[in-house]
């Protein structure tokens, strides 16, 4: 029975095809099927990664991962199948938009972690917009009709159905239905299984070997097992980890990191010997972390001007390390702050601010706190993004001034200008007991780099109008207000009874990488490309103007902390930090610094692991020739740097230092027990 004259023209539409969605089987699973891999090969388009896009097989994995995912909408009547695949489609498809932006500024995939810390999204809405493209909208194209149709089909649809019915039509048995659904969704899911593990096994077993137990990087999981099977495995892993697995390490992988760290130790240990360790004792700290300030700008000029050239005069009184790598991950801003404060690698998914902000560290400000310093911490911007509020807390700062503390008056970016921001941080810490640590957080060079036009200072020229001329302005301002700090720390005395760190956090996510060359002057390789994009720059600025010099010796933001307490004098060998003192009268042998992907660098070679997580596929190249080199030069140390990142990992995700220092205290009260039996027996027998 077809629908009335008097209903809509888009109502009958509707209608026909609900009916004839209705009697010809499965055609909307193969209509969904066909959709949903146009996407999956739009998306691998996009992401515009080299060796990843979608291939043969890769295809078939994720047509097998898109029929386990749809395997068992067969169960359900026509209505509610029809309803379940365009949820499923609104969904996959809100997935791959949000993967594809979340990419574009983070170069990795959104995982589990990642969700829990969607509160910070909404503060990300400017640069969001700027990581758009038109094209991407491709995604929700098809929404103009399902969208509309969905809506029909629940108010509607079921009515229609009913009445386009003949009288005399027979339906099948409810025992026939069951079987043949039963045998159609199992062929589904066996098919898609046999397509997705086939190929994913085949790949763990030769190319892919290990991949998924060191997981070095999102990435490399989606290369191997498709969009759709990387959110598989991810809410998998999650759950595996946070979940299904009751004792995440064993005993003997906790005596080994236990071991390992107190190598670590032993080496901070014996480096006490140095003639700089406890030359500052007592000096005040003040640290500055400055947003997306990266180590390729410095000493460079644009239109005739220097884009930093306070920074420049500084470098030219201070220790300046040449060589220095910043170390983040997912948690970007929030993994530097860790690394620097508290010396341990971030975590591969989400931010350890977020997930494991009650656990155990040894972190600066604890640290200096138990010696007497006060303890305070600057960021203009609210104290629950990247959870600050709980991590301080857990750090033992005596004071986190977040944005409520702060007059905004002169809005710059995100929140309030640096200039404001650094005025308003030192009235604060001028007052403040002495000695003191103090650690500013910068934000006014945060992308998308929006400064008003009065802050732009600078001439870029061609690079006009681009987020790279943009950013080259949001520098040079935060490079003028580190300008006012310091001359008003000199001002007021602070100068010469402060020790003045300044690091970059992370890169500034632009990678169009024809805007550095023009601002650079010249092409870039891989290996000088990777140089823009891990290297930040550090300075040590200590009180008259002493070791002044530009230092070549690798480091890292991991070897922050261990330098600060190494020329204060406070020992670290029972500590259970990573890294190691930079500033000595000798750099340390043998020194490495190791990144959260996998990439690892010793001042001579640099290791660019490969997507695909085996060893042997990645490049090895020699610094200073700037060209690639044979694997040997690389291959040995590969072990020992992946090595770091599990053990960091095993510590931060199952609060190892907590149960380390319940060890160490039960051991010594067994110690002075022992002893003190000794001396009874000692004394008994005499």
């Amino acid at each position: 029975m077809l629908l009335p004259t008097q209903k809509s023209t888009a109502r009958r539409g509707m209608s026909m095809l609900l009916i004839g969605l209705e009697r010809l089987k499965a055609v909307d699973l193969l209509m969904f099927i066909i959709v949903m891999m146009a996407k999956l090969y739009l998306f691998s388009k996009f992401l515009e990664m080299n060796q990843m896009s979608m291939n043969n097989i890769d295809a078939q994995i994720e047509l097998g991962a898109v029929l386990l995912v749809v395997c068992w909408t067969i169960w359900l009547p026509a209505r509610g199948r029809i309803i379940a695949l365009i949820v499923l489609n609104v969904i996959l498809s809100f997935v791959l938009f949000a993967d594809l932006i979340y990419y574009r500024y983070f170069q990795d995939l959104i995982s589990v972690p990642v969700l829990l810390q969607l509160s910070q999204v909404d503060s990300l809405g400017g640069s969001i917009g700027t990581l758009l493209r038109v094209k991407d909208f491709i995604f929700f194209f098809d929404w103009l009709i399902i969208i509309p149709f969905a809506v029909y089909v629940i108010w509607r649809g079921r009515g229609d159905i009913r009445n386009s019915r003949s009288p005399s039509r027979r339906t099948a048995p409810l025992w026939r239905k069951a079987i043949v659904r039963i045998a159609l969704s199992a062929v589904i899911f066996v098919t898609g299984t046999t397509l997705v593990f086939n190929h994913v096994n085949e790949a763990k077993r030769t190319w892919a070997h290990g991949i998924f137990v060191g997981a070095w990087w999102n990435l490399s999981i989606y290369n191997v097992t498709g969009a759709l099977g990387f959110h598989g495995y991810d809410v998998f892993r999650y759950l595996k980890q946070n979940w299904l697995d009751a004792e995440t390490v064993t005993a003997e992988q906790s005596a080994e990191a236990r071991a390992w760290m107190k190598a670590r130790g032993d080496l901070r240990g014996a480096m006490e010997q140095d003639p700089l360790f406890g030359a500052y004792e007592g000096k005040n700290v003040l640290m500055v972390q400055a947003e997306a300030f990266q180590n390729f700008m410095i000493g460079k000029s644009v239109g005739g001007q220097e884009v930093t050239p306070h920074l420049n005069k500084l470098i030219q009184e201070s220790a300046y390390f040449s060589q220095f790598y910043h170390q983040t991950a997912q948690g970007r801003t929030a993994d530097a702050d860790l690394s620097a404060n508290c010396s341990m690698q971030p975590v591969t998914n989400g931010a350890v601010f977020i997930q494991y902000a009650a656990n155990e560290f040894d972190c600066l400000p604890e640290t200096l706190k138990k010696n007497d310093y006060s303890t305070t911490v600057f960021h203009s911007y609210e104290g629950g993004f990247w959870n600050r509020n709980t991590m301080y807390h857990n750090m033992k700062y005596d004071k986190f001034y977040s944005l409520k503390h702060f007059n905004l008056d002169e809005k710059v970016g995100w929140a309030l200008g640096d200039k404001s921001f650094f005025k308003q941080s030192l009235d604060v810490i001028s007052d403040q007991q002495q000695p003191f640590y103090s650690f500013l957080i910068t934000l006014s060079s945060h992308h998308p780099y929006t400064m008003p036009d009065t802050e732009k200072k600078l001439n870029v020229g061609k690079l006009n109008g681009t987020i790279m001329g943009d950013y080259l302005q949001s520098i040079h301002y935060v490079d003028a207000a580190l300008g006012e700090l310091v001359e008003r720390m000199k001002a007021e005395g602070l100068w010469d009874d402060t020790i003045f760190i300044m690091y970059g956090d992370h890169d500034n996510s632009i990678k169009d990488w024809k805007m550095f060359e023009t601002f650079l002057g010249e092409p870039l390789n891989e290996l000088q490309r990777e140089m823009i994009l891990k290297q930040v720059p550090l300075l040590v600025h200590l009180p008259n103007d002493e070791h002044t010099d530009t230092y070549t010796n690798v480091g890292g933001q991991l070897d922050v902390t261990p330098t600060i307490l190494h020329l204060l004098g406070i020992s670290t060998a029972d500590q259970y930090l990573i890294g190691t003192p930079l500033l000595t009268e000798q750099p340390l042998d043998g020194k490495k610094v190791v990144l959260r992907g996998g990439a690892w660098t010793d001042g001579t070679v640099y290791y660019m692991p490969s997507s695909d997580g085996i060893a042997e596929n990645g490049k090895c190249w020699n610094i200073a020739a700037n060209t690639a080199v044979d694997m040997n030069a690389c291959i040995g140390t590969i072990e020992e740097t992946r090595t770091e990142l599990l053990i960091s990992d095993q510590i931060v995700m199952n609060n190892l230092i907590e149960y380390f220092k319940e060890q160490a205290s039960t051991e010594a009260r067994v110690d002075v027990k022992s002893k003190d039996r000794s001396a009874v027996q000692t004394a008994a027998r005499q």
